[in-house]
């Protein structure tokens, strides 16, 4: 299906910050570290928020947590993303934020499906209970002052249980700057199709904060499908750019009325893969640990190219940039870009499956006294979102 880029770009604007190309990377667990952010920001523009982190991990301080929070010099945007189940955790992490200068804008995760964080009632969990949504992102919104604070979320829990309609208005209400809708809920994980509908319906219900539609961008042409039919302000991108940040070249063309499409040779691929292996090493300080981490990544930027079982064995197995040169080496870096087998889905999209809840959790929309006893987040670092 074609759609018309829009001409001129629509800039989005949330808060004080403005973007002349209206797209977002998604946090990802493992995944959107500074590493990342620097090799997608070297092909296009938008803005590029963190991984998830913990409140109460950075309220205590971690080092895992206070090293997720450190940008590179060149992200002139410093975008972080803060995942919590307690009003008085989550502004102190907000205050934190703020008081040492160490963000631009600030996103609050009301949208992780993952069991961890589903069964403290947390993530898209947690918009079922209206008051605690709302005392968090009050909470959080005053603590931010003059930073931007958005908010991100799923349709629901279930497609008995929606909550993105009136958590949109709670937030909208408690001045927030923007909002995210992933058209999926979180019983459906990544599985079958985005619910793009659900983004419209969002997009009519809240009308003075942009709006921007998340789930199943795998090319420009869906970002301005999905803004077409929406009317959403904005894309967030999330596993559409796994092993292809040039991705947000793309993006920029088509947002300023251009239509050029990234064809990378296995060469051009190869190239990349290095250049993040590289931003790996320098984000940990280790090169063990930069190289291993580049690993997970060796599917998705080989997709579709004729890279061979054993070499992509011997790449997930790779422990120093050398070695990760010769095996690089061993590629025709000649060979063209694939076409369609290199392009679409890309990353676990799981099953359907019932969440991980508080027991009796879906009895009320209000806070049992049992649930909030139990509203204490555990201290890890980052988690699925």
């Amino acid at each position: 299906m074609t759609s018309t880029a829009p001409a001129p770009a629509r800039p989005l604007s949330i808060g004080p910050i403005e973007l002349d190309v209206p797209v977002v990377l998604a946090p990802m667990a493992g995944i959107t570290n500074t590493a990342f952010r620097r090799l997608c920001r070297e092909y296009g523009a938008g803005l590029y928020v963190s991984e998830m982190i913990t409140s109460r991990a950075l309220v205590e301080r971690t080092p895992e947590s206070m090293r997720l929070i450190t940008h590179h010099e060149s992200e002139t945007t410093r975008s972080i993303q803060l995942y919590g189940v307690d009003p008085k955790t989550v502004a102190e992490a907000v205050t934190m934020l703020v008081a040492e200068d160490r963000a631009d804008h600030i996103d609050l995760n009301f949208g992780c499906p993952v069991p961890k964080v589903t069964r403290k009632g947390g993530g898209s969990a947690l918009p079922w209970k209206t008051g605690l949504f709302r005392d968090i992102v009050e909470g959080a919104v005053k603590a931010a002052g003059p930073l931007p604070l958005t908010v991100k979320m799923r349709k629901g829990i279930d497609a008995d249980h929606l909550t993105y309609l009136e958590a949109g208005r709670i937030a909208e209400g408690a001045g927030v700057a923007a909002m995210a809708l992933h058209g999926r809920t979180a019983s459906e994980f990544y599985s079958g199709k985005a619910d793009w509908s659900a983004i419209a319906k969002l997009k009519e219900t809240v009308t003075s904060v942009p709006v921007l539609g998340n789930g199943d961008i795998w090319s420009a042409d869906d970002a301005l499908r999905m803004m077409a039919e929406t009317g959403a302000d904005g894309v967030v991108v999330g596993r559409g750019c796994l092993g292809r940040p040039w991705l947000f070249g793309d993006l920029a063309s088509a947002f300023t009325g251009g239509d050029r499409k990234a064809q990378p040779s296995l060469g051009e691929v190869a190239q990349a893969f290095k250049r993040h292996a590289e931003l790996l090493v320098d984000f940990f300080d280790d090169e063990l640990r930069g190289c291993r981490d580049i690993r997970k990544h060796v599917a998705w930027y080989f997709k579709g190219y004729p890279v061979g079982g054993d070499l992509r064995a011997r790449l997930a197995q790779t422990e120093t940039l050398a070695h990760l040169d010769e095996l690089l080496g061993e590629l025709d870096w000649s060979m063209p870009y694939p076409g369609e087998g290199a392009e679409g889905p890309r990353g676990r999209a799981g099953t359907p499956k019932t969440p991980a809840l508080p027991e009796g959790w879906l009895d009320s929309r209000e806070l049992a006294s049992a649930h909030r006893a139990g509203l204490v987040e555990d201290a890890f670092d980052t988690s699925g979102g």
